[in-house]
């Protein structure tokens, strides 16, 4: 796969991730069900589907999937509880003087996700979904002397 194009499918899937979170969430709230267990119903549906997509769409992997779900979730957990909580800490500390409450913790939170994107994105490549048929370790062809200079294709 285009290491160009990973980048793109890899945001694609976050949007698609969030809407479905956002709609699950928000269609089990409007028929009844407490905010709580339909939040913890609706990231669950999200994180099966992102592990889903990713693997198969953006990384193109077919490595042994449990191993890759263990480590999927370890890195997309700890970039959700320690990598954000310390970005939304440091953030608003840095600014809520200056700029107010509100506006700090929107920023704090905007710098958090991105923190965490770029945080899954280099996991998942080099470590949830690398090795055979899939990731940035994928198998290469030797090459000696004379043989023709290897292409790079996109999907």
């Amino acid at each position: 796969m285009s290491g160009r194009r990973k980048p793109l499918r890899f945001v694609f899937v976050g949007v698609l991730n969030t809407l479905i979170d956002f709609g699950i969430l928000f269609a089990l709230t409007a028929i009844g069900l407490a905010v709580v267990p339909a939040n913890m119903i609706s990231t669950a549906v999200a994180l099966a589907f992102s592990f889903v997509v990713n693997r198969s769409f953006t990384f193109a992997s077919t490595g042994n999937p449990v191993p890759q779900a263990i480590k999927f979730l370890l890195v997309t957990l700890f970039g959700l509880w320690a990598l954000q909580p310390l970005v939304l800490l440091a953030g608003t500390a840095l600014l809520d003087d200056p700029i107010g409450q509100h506006a700090s913790l929107l920023l704090s939170k905007v710098a958090a996700t991105i923190v965490s994107m770029v945080w899954n994105y280099l996991l998942y490549d080099r470590f949830v979904f690398s090795g055979a048929g899939g990731g940035a370790e994928e198998t290469k062809t030797p090459r000696g002397p004379g043989a023709p200079e290897e292409r790079e294709l996109d999907d």
